[in-house]
């Protein structure tokens, strides 16, 4: 029996919990600090629980000693040291913590340790990567590669038209870090939320998109002339996050309130993040489209996936979390089957690099009704 623990029980974790206990082959144990996170578990079969503060090193190893993998699912503040001591205790990781910090500091360690990890593998980064790498796979020489992503409630509430299914703390970093992108060849950084462009979305409507910082591995590990990734939002998202950021709501830097010193982003915090809260039972949507150009025996092509996913009224699981969750669980299936087995710390364009993970990963996907609709032109 393969034993996987998942490190966190929220609305991305508890989804990854429930797919992963369906088959036959696993006993899934879910950890959190949170007990009223971990009661959603109870009477699930093949789904374990236990409450831990994993920033404790010493529980944090104890916890996942006798699991054969580990989905590393918290936030981001604490992904990284999470990861490395995961790392150090021998375990594969299924990581989507999307921690600022560079994943491949932690490659050497990995291979010394003998595990597979693989870093930031949800929906983008994660899918985006994995197929932005298959077509720099497919081509033999790419140009351009452009991701527009977003998560986004249905329902359009002001003033904000926007809900968070995983760390809103995690949110505010795609306001907050500066946007790398590549420009003729090489790393240009400007503001988040620069740039903006409206697109149409059918479906949906006109959506707006601004640089975020989102290309994150792909620019090291990707050569082309132009690469960047884009975040969507409803329509004057941009300028209500621009007015906050420049008046130092997400500031973490303290100031003096009468005499306390508080950072504004705590007291950002306690009023925003309760407004963004996606309750149980509210709907959401992820789109994404990736559009990768290049050429091919000497002739342009360009290659555009296509996805548009709504939250499952049946499961009650939302899309952000099944488009996130569900691709670092049919990653996990990918290392347990033997079909990925590089050592070290893998981004997920690595497995781009190899058509039958792809093919793994998409019809792992399509089972669970996360389509990703393929066009391929010739320029």
């Amino acid at each position: 029996m393969i034993k996987v623990i998942v490190l966190g029980g929220g609305l991305v974790g508890g989804p990854m919990a429930l797919d992963l206990a369906k088959d036959n082959d696993k006993e899934v144990t879910v950890c959190d600090i949170n007990r009223e996170k971990l009661n959603q578990f109870e009477g699930k079969d093949r789904i374990q629980t236990v409450m831990a503060d994993i920033n404790d090193e010493a529980k944090l190893k104890k916890v996942v000693a006798d699991h054969h993998y580990v989905i590393n699912a918290v936030p981001g503040f604490m992904g990284f040291t999470t990861l490395k001591r995961l790392i150090e205790a021998g375990k594969d990781v299924i990581d989507i913590a999307f921690f600022p910090e560079n994943l491949f500091d932690l490659d050497d360690l990995a291979k010394k340790k003998g595990v597979t990890v693989i870093s930031d593998i949800g929906v983008a980064p994660g899918m985006s990567n994995v197929l932005i790498g298959y077509a720099d796979h497919l081509l033999d020489k790419t140009v351009k590669a452009v991701t527009y992503v977003g998560g986004l409630p249905k329902a359009r509430m002001w003033p904000f038209e926007y809900k968070a299914v995983f760390s809103p703390i995690d949110v505010i970093e795609e306001y907050t870090r500066p946007a790398r992108y590549i420009e003729n060849g090489r790393e240009v950084i400007k503001p988040a939320l620069s740039d903006p462009e409206f697109m149409e979305f059918e479906g949906i409507g006109t959506l707006e998109a601004f640089n975020s910082d989102g290309l994150r591995s792909l620019a090291h590990t990707i050569e082309a002339d132009y690469m960047i990734e884009k975040t969507l939002r409803y329509p004057g998202h941009i300028d209500i996050m621009k007015i906050l950021r420049h008046t130092g709501f997400f500031s973490n830097e303290k100031i003096d309130i009468n005499g306390t010193m508080m950072a504004p982003m705590d007291l950002t915090s306690k009023l925003l993040f309760p407004i963004w809260k996606l309750n149980k039972g509210e709907e959401d949507l992820t789109i994404m489209k990736i559009i990768v150009e290049g050429t091919k025996n000497n002739e342009p092509i360009r290659y555009t996936w296509d996805l548009f996913d709504h939250y499952d009224q049946e499961t009650g699981v939302h899309s952000m979390a099944r488009t996130t969750g569900y691709t670092a669980t049919m990653a996990l299936r990918l290392v347990a089957s033997g079909l990925y087995k590089q050592k070290g710390v893998s981004a997920p364009e690595f497995i781009g690099r190899h058509p039958d993970c792809v093919e793994f990963m998409l019809n792992g996907l399509k089972e669970r009704n996360v389509n990703y609709h393929q066009s391929i032109e010739k320029l």
